[in-house]
């Protein structure tokens, strides 16, 4: 007769446990999290330091990590984020300018943006 109520316990507990249980947030996702955030509130400062505190150049993370489905660049132009669009090229080697391809992906998508002139003079085009 005992067995009932514990496994009924059991029960309630296993059940309530399933609900509020959350899956851990690698600190990856956390950091790329905040690198996206960071570049649309325009705030150079935070992303500036949160690079820094976690040990992270630009140049190293570019490829990788995408915000809306664009590179940090293209999130820069489309959230019309100056500041941390010109910290972004300054950043990024010349050579990962020079193809063009944000370039011709910012006049085509925001064609009145600042950030064009500032990625052209970088890459030398």
């Amino acid at each position: 007769m005992l067995k009932l109520p514990k496994l009924a316990v059991l029960t309630a507990v296993v059940a309530v446990s399933s609900f509020s249980y959350t899956a851990p947030v690698k600190a990856e996702d956390q950091l790329a999290v905040s690198i996206c955030e960071y570049i649309a509130a325009d705030d150079k400062n935070r992303l500036r330091s949160k690079l820094k505190s976690s040990r992270v150049k630009i140049r190293n993370i570019y490829d990788a990590v995408q915000c809306n489905g664009n590179n940090l660049l293209r999130h820069a132009v489309a959230s019309n984020a100056v500041n941390t669009g010109e910290y972004i090229v300054k950043n990024l080697s010349k050579s990962s300018l020079s193809d063009g391809a944000d370039i011709s992906w910012a006049e085509g998508n925001h064609a009145g943006s600042p950030l064009i002139a500032v990625i052209k003079d970088r890459a030398g085009l």
